[in-house]
């Protein structure tokens, strides 16, 4: 890239501007800090936000009953363990960040790496995030509104705040991030816990009518859209291997952080649901748009403000989880030439890739203009489903295309052949259900075509246009190994302005 005034700049020891060390572990790069504890965290962190407190409500509408719908949450989360198995062996093997962006890239290229990029950026992170801060700030305010659903726009505007604020945190310092997403992780826990005990003395009382068989929907595809309520709820489970280069330890603690973060939250959710069921009637959770709200009115009397206190604690966590990850997504695609430049960027003092989180962020704050959840859920389902699935297929196409990469962890392929033919049938049943929904899904991804074509295949950009936004292509050798100098061709005039404004610098390589 151009050289710019921080280009002179020596390094800190620990994150900034002072005397520069020979030693590569020092510098303005990404750094390995979390722990095995941090990377549990992280997934269960990711995962329980607001899937378990507002998709009892979308996967019963769509079985029918509310045995069938406990089946359906029990498959989900064996599903998700499936797809973690199969992305332990591909993270140890692959040891980037960017989790299955990268696997594609790898493995087919960078046009469906790309496109794999696109419906992340476009569709899955930025409508989880929105998804999870407006059922934030539904739960907050809940005490407020105790006898009416909050408006609409002080939902907004408090889950646009609390987007902010951790937008702050995470540009701030990584290890306050960690430390938000262990405090929080905890206490969503804690409300999970105190539910489920509630649940264990109702079902010792012989509250158990509810639970039957009655009105089971036989129509395969509203199966399958209750599959995407009971997936989402589970969606994060491969969260930590988009940040695995900054995980201690990788080939030890990943696989074992995803196996133990997968099975409890399987089992808190089973019983989570078994509880709510143990007090509310079919009739009463459909009706319901905040379940553990309605639960607590009926148990906990003059304290039941706790539960939806403990419920925004455990969606705000879900939340500083996904903007986490996310910004090592964008961040990695923009490393390899993806994403504008600025995205690969860190900065200089605080050692946090900023302009990514920021990025995440501002497209979040876009989706707050949507007030329909469950659309928002649809379209996440669709597209997570789809990429997901095609992130799976890089395990057997690599074991056939480069059978000599070292594997710490070796998948039989029954699992991952069998994850593949179960993501092609809930991406494709829903298609028949709700065609407008995917449809509009389906548009989205393919608008990342021409963003492609003009973008990054077109190697020949008038002059104009580089000097402007300046070109993102990196320096690779016949093995498509990154060389270092020069690092970039060209930073454009806003790269660098930006550069200056945020106060960031590339990873040193």
């Amino acid at each position: 890239m151009a050289e710019s005034q921080y280009d002179s700049l020596p390094l800190r020891e620990g994150g900034g501007a002072a005397d520069k060390k020979d030693d590569d572990s020092k510098g303005v790069k990404l750094q390995a800090k979390m722990s095995l504890l941090n990377g549990i965290t992280v997934i269960v962190g990711s995962i329980i936000g607001s899937g378990i407190f507002i998709s009892p409500t979308g996967v019963l509408e769509n079985t029918g009953s509310i045995n069938l719908s406990l089946v359906v949450w029990v498959a989900s989360g064996v599903f998700s363990m499936v797809g973690a198995y199969c992305y332990a062996e591909l993270g140890c093997m692959i040891n980037k960040s960017g989790a299955d962006y990268a696997y594609i890239m790898d493995t087919f290229g960078p046009f469906l790496a790309f496109m794999r990029l696109w419906v992340e950026c476009m569709i899955v992170r930025p409508c989880s995030q929105t998804v999870v801060a407006l059922t934030f700030s539904v739960y907050a305010l809940k005490p407020f509104y105790p006898t009416c659903e909050p408006p609409y726009t002080s939902a907004a505007l408090l889950a646009a705040v609390s987007i902010c604020v951790l937008t702050f945190v995470n540009c701030y310092s990584v290890t306050w991030a960690t430390r938000v997403q262990d405090i929080f992780t905890f206490a969503k826990l804690l409300a999970l816990v105190i539910i489920i005990i509630t649940g264990i003395y109702m079902l010792a009382l012989g509250e158990t009518a509810n639970f039957t068989w009655d009105n089971t929907q036989t129509d395969v595809t509203k199966i399958a859209l209750s599959f995407y309520s009971g997936l989402f709820a589970y969606n994060g489970w491969n969260y930590l291997n988009f940040i695995i280069e900054e995980l201690k330890d990788p080939v030890r603690n990943l696989p074992r952080a995803i196996a133990i973060s997968i099975i409890l939250v399987t089992l808190v959710y089973v019983l989570t649901n078994i509880a709510f069921y143990t007090t509310l009637s079919p009739m009463e959770v459909l009706s319901s748009n905040a379940v553990a709200v309605s639960f607590a009115q009926v148990h906990y009397g003059y304290m039941a403000w706790i539960i939806p206190m403990f419920v925004a604690m455990s969606t705000f966590g879900g939340l500083n989880g996904i903007l986490l990850t996310s910004s090592r997504l964008f961040y990695a695609g923009a490393r390899e030439g993806q994403m504008p430049e600025i995205l690969t960027m860190i900065q200089v003092n605080r050692l946090t890739p900023a302009p990514a989180v920021l990025f995440v962020a501002l497209l979040s704050l876009v989706y707050l203009t949507s007030s329909d959840i469950f659309a928002l859920i649809n379209y996440v389902g669709f597209a997570t489903w789809l990429s997901i699935g095609a992130g799976v297929l890089c395990l057997p196409v690599l074991r056939w295309t480069q059978p000599n990469l070292v594997r710490p962890i070796r998948v039989n392929l029954f699992w991952p052949i069998i994850y593949i033919i179960a993501t092609i049938f809930i991406t494709i049943m829903p298609m028949i259900a709700k065609p407008v929904e995917t449809g509009f899904g389906l548009i989205i991804i393919l608008s990342g075509v021409p963003v492609y074509l003009v973008c990054i295949a077109w190697k020949k950009k008038p002059a104009v246009i580089n000097k402007s936004i300046g070109s993102n292509r990196r320096r690779v050798d016949s093995e498509r190994t990154l060389l270092t100098e020069p690092r970039f061709y060209k930073s454009g005039a806003f790269t660098r302005l930006l550069q200056k404004v945020l106060v960031v610098l590339p990873e040193n390589q």
